[in-house]
Protein backbone atom coordinates (compact mmCIF):
# COMPACT_ATOMS: atom_id res chain seq x y z
CA UNK A 1 0.00 0.00 0.00
CA UNK A 2 1.44 3.74 -0.76
CA UNK A 3 2.07 5.17 2.23
CA UNK A 4 0.47 8.66 1.66
CA UNK A 5 -2.50 6.96 1.23
CA UNK A 6 -2.08 5.17 4.21
CA UNK A 7 -1.33 8.29 6.68
CA UNK A 8 -4.53 10.04 4.87
CA UNK A 9 -6.90 7.26 6.31
CA UNK A 10 -5.33 7.23 9.65
CA UNK A 11 -5.46 11.16 10.16
CA UNK A 12 -9.15 10.60 9.73
CA UNK A 13 -10.01 8.10 11.92
CA UNK A 14 -9.40 9.35 15.73
CA UNK A 15 -10.32 6.13 18.13
CA UNK A 16 -7.54 3.84 18.55
CA UNK A 17 -8.00 0.87 20.29
CA UNK A 18 -6.36 -2.02 21.70
CA UNK A 19 -7.30 -5.81 22.02
CA UNK A 20 -6.89 -8.11 24.92
CA UNK A 21 -3.89 -9.96 22.35
CA UNK A 22 -2.40 -6.45 21.74
CA UNK A 23 0.15 -6.74 24.08
CA UNK A 24 -0.35 -10.12 25.84
CA UNK A 25 3.69 -10.94 26.47
CA UNK A 26 3.42 -7.46 28.61
CA UNK A 27 2.82 -6.51 31.97
CA UNK A 28 0.00 -4.16 32.69
CA UNK A 29 2.52 -1.41 33.33
CA UNK A 30 4.06 -1.28 30.66
CA UNK A 31 1.04 -2.40 28.27
CA UNK A 32 -0.61 0.80 29.11
CA UNK A 33 2.67 2.72 28.46
CA UNK A 34 3.71 1.44 25.41
CA UNK A 35 0.35 1.16 23.46
CA UNK A 36 -0.90 4.17 24.63
CA UNK A 37 2.02 6.58 24.59
CA UNK A 38 4.25 4.77 21.73
CA UNK A 39 1.92 2.95 19.30
CA UNK A 40 -0.11 5.06 19.29
CA UNK A 41 1.76 8.14 18.60
CA UNK A 42 3.54 5.84 15.64
CA UNK A 43 0.51 5.43 14.05
CA UNK A 44 -0.56 9.21 14.67
CA UNK A 45 2.65 11.00 13.62
CA UNK A 46 5.81 8.59 12.25
CA UNK A 47 5.52 8.00 8.28
CA UNK A 48 5.89 4.16 8.13
CA UNK A 49 8.27 2.85 5.92
CA UNK A 50 6.12 -0.41 4.51
CA UNK A 51 2.77 -1.10 4.81
CA UNK A 52 1.00 -4.24 3.49
CA UNK A 53 -2.19 -5.25 3.64
CA UNK A 54 -2.49 -9.27 4.42
CA UNK A 55 -4.59 -11.83 3.10
CA UNK A 56 -6.83 -11.66 6.27
CA UNK A 57 -7.71 -8.04 5.61
CA UNK A 58 -5.40 -6.73 8.61
CA UNK A 59 -2.40 -4.06 7.80
CA UNK A 60 0.80 -4.65 8.50
CA UNK A 61 2.98 -1.64 9.13
CA UNK A 62 6.54 -1.26 9.87
CA UNK A 63 8.32 1.92 11.62
CA UNK A 64 12.13 2.15 11.94
CA UNK A 65 12.24 1.73 15.88
CA UNK A 66 16.35 2.82 16.31
CA UNK A 67 18.32 0.10 15.16
CA UNK A 68 14.87 -2.61 14.79
CA UNK A 69 12.00 -2.39 13.26
CA UNK A 70 8.96 -2.53 14.46
CA UNK A 71 5.62 -4.03 13.02
CA UNK A 72 2.46 -2.83 13.84
CA UNK A 73 -0.69 -5.15 12.55
CA UNK A 74 -3.67 -2.92 12.71
CA UNK A 75 -7.53 -3.76 12.01
CA UNK A 76 -8.27 -0.91 10.08
CA UNK A 77 -12.42 0.04 10.25
CA UNK A 78 -14.52 3.01 9.14
CA UNK A 79 -14.35 4.59 12.45
CA UNK A 80 -11.71 3.22 14.48
CA UNK A 81 -7.83 1.50 14.03
CA UNK A 82 -7.54 -1.74 16.51
CA UNK A 83 -4.46 -2.26 17.00
CA UNK A 84 -4.34 -6.27 16.81
CA UNK A 85 -0.55 -6.58 17.81
CA UNK A 86 3.02 -5.03 17.82
CA UNK A 87 6.23 -6.46 18.10
CA UNK A 88 10.00 -5.75 17.06
CA UNK A 89 11.80 -7.69 14.68
CA UNK A 90 15.30 -7.37 13.32
CA UNK A 91 16.08 -5.56 9.62
CA UNK A 92 16.49 -9.05 7.85
CA UNK A 93 12.82 -10.18 9.02
CA UNK A 94 11.42 -7.30 6.44
CA UNK A 95 9.30 -8.50 4.15
CA UNK A 96 10.53 -7.58 0.85
CA UNK A 97 8.32 -6.24 -1.59
CA UNK A 98 7.72 -8.07 -5.35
Amino acid sequence: MDIKEFRDQVKHINFITSTAHTAFHLKKAERDIFIDQIIKEYINIENPMLVGLQKNGCYAVFYRYGNDILRVILDMQINKIEIVTFYIIDKKQLPEIR
